[in-house]
């Protein structure tokens, strides 16, 4: 009661300066004297100002400012350092989230083995795991070093104390939502806590020009849990993801001061540990002596890295009056249009009453819209049991009147397609540059593309459906 009453005694008021009559808000009549435009404020706040305190540093010109204090240092993993923009700045605070297993400790356990250095020491610290089985997992992966550092501890003090102890200039803290300060109620993991934890690491990192990774949680929906202003106190923020059933593991760059964040580094976890790819679309295709009808290539861009993969498509008589629609590695809703937009402007009907599964091979998710192309071409041919001609990729956007719309990156996706050994390509109208050697054919429309399967075969389709009608 007593906080409130003086909230509002803090409030400004308005007072009549005729008949003095009191009211909370302003009016320009007064209701007990009727007078216009006697009503005054009064009573506000008195408006609090700081005083000049002593300064830190003095302020210099920018161009005497020395640059190379913050220049960054390798990880010891390229697909990190891609991401990074370059390294680990000093002082840097790094932080990384991922689903649990998706292979975070892994990663920064080989990141630790091979960033230490007679002149830069690692201290890896873990809350989540004990000292014994950190340990199994560097032999596993073979992350030992003399200079690699390990504790396991949960006290935020107990933290501090290691780091006046070993002076490293790489801290690995696995994960700030396991440790907590003493000073502060609550349970780790709670915001108040996580705030603390991560306020005082930060302030070590730059008074010491250490760099730090942490480790975070993630929420149900994927977003890094804890309170928001995590995100913004470190200087990097990394999204960790993958498919715990696929080997390929994507690093993303949602936030970074030192660099771009449209850079991707690509993984594969396997049973000896996790290593950078730097040619991941070996895992997104499938290689065959004979071209397979339902399939399709594309190219996708993760970030500014072209990636080629394959989408997959299967039609099959439906035994129920509702066909299933099943996807994987695709959204729904696209291939949902992609089959709206064959039945009314490619003219192909045998997709109706029909089964129909559609995936992309390795793990890979395509959620771009320059992949329509390659799921419509891929569900032609499913439908027409008809293979698309082999070494043949498709880019582009398919709106709903059937039209090819152009999207970003073309030559950047035909360049790679043409490294791989791909032969031709259909794209939007006006490409730009084509690769040497490499045959591309400009659409305008589905009907256009739908001009690379046999004719014969893909008039059939119609004509089975309504036989078995």
């Amino acid at each position: 009661m007593a906080a409130r009453t003086k909230s509002a005694k803090d409030r400004p008021s308005y007072r009549c300066t005729e008949c003095g009559w009191q009211t909370a808000k302003w009016l320009g009549r007064c209701s007990e004297c009727q007078a216009w435009g006697t009503v005054e404020e009064y009573g506000a706040p008195p408006v609090r100002t700081t005083a000049p305190g002593r300064v830190t540093t003095s302020a210099v010109p920018i161009g005497q400012v020395d640059g190379r204090q913050a220049t960054a240092r390798s990880t010891g993993v390229p697909e990190l350092d891609r991401v990074l923009g370059g390294g680990l700045v000093p002082g840097a605070v790094v932080l990384i989230a991922g689903e649990p297993g998706v292979g975070k400790s892994t990663l920064l356990l080989d990141v630790a083995a091979k960033a230490a250095s007679d002149e830069h020491r690692t201290l890896y610290v873990t809350g989540e795991e004990s000292a014994g089985q950190v340990r199994l997992r560097a032999d596993r992966i073979k992350a030992i070093d003399d200079h690699l550092y390990l504790a396991a501890e949960t006290d935020l003090a107990a933290v501090l104390g290691h780091l006046d102890a070993v002076k490293p200039s790489l801290l690995i803290l696995d994960s700030v939502q396991t440790v907590a300060s003493p000073e502060i109620d609550g349970a780790p993991g709670g915001m108040a806590q996580v705030r603390e934890v991560a306020g005082a690491l930060i302030r070590v990192s730059k008074e010491r020009g250490m760099s730090t990774l942490l480790v975070g949680h993630v929420t149900k929906d994927g977003a890094i849990a804890g309170p928001r202003l995590l995100e913004h106190l470190v200087d990097v923020v990394l999204s960790f993801e993958g498919d715990r059933h696929a080997r390929l593991r994507l690093v993303r760059g949602v936030k970074n001061r030192y660099g771009t964040t449209d850079e991707v580094g690509c993984f594969e976890l396997h049973d000896e540990g996790i290593t950078g790819l730097a040619d991941p679309s070996g895992l997104f295709l499938t290689r065959r002596a004979e071209a397979v009808p339902g399939t399709c290539l594309t190219v996708t861009l993760e970030g500014r890295r072209p990636l080629v993969a394959e989408v997959q498509a299967l039609t099959v008589d439906s035994q129920i009056p509702s066909p299933r629609r099943t996807t994987s590695g695709l959204e729904t809703s696209r291939v949902s249009m992609m089959l709206a937009v064959l039945e009314q402007r490619g003219r192909i009907t045998a997709l109706g009453k029909r089964d129909i599964y559609s995936a992309t091979v390795g793990g890979v998710k395509l959620s771009e819209p320059a992949a329509d192309l390659a799921i419509a071409l891929a569900l032609a041919s499913a439908a027409s049991d008809t293979p698309l001609p082999k070494n043949l990729v498709a880019i582009g956007e398919v709106g709903l009147a059937g039209e090819v719309r152009r999207v970003t990156g073309v030559q950047r996706r035909l360049a790679e397609a043409h490294r791989l050994g791909f032969t031709h390509a259909l794209v939007p109208t006006d490409p730009g540059k084509i690769p040497p050697g490499m045959k591309v054919l400009e659409v305008a429309d589905m009907g256009a593309a739908l001009s690379v399967l046999p004719r014969s075969r893909r008039r059939e389709a119609p004509r089975e459906e309504e036989a078995r009608r």
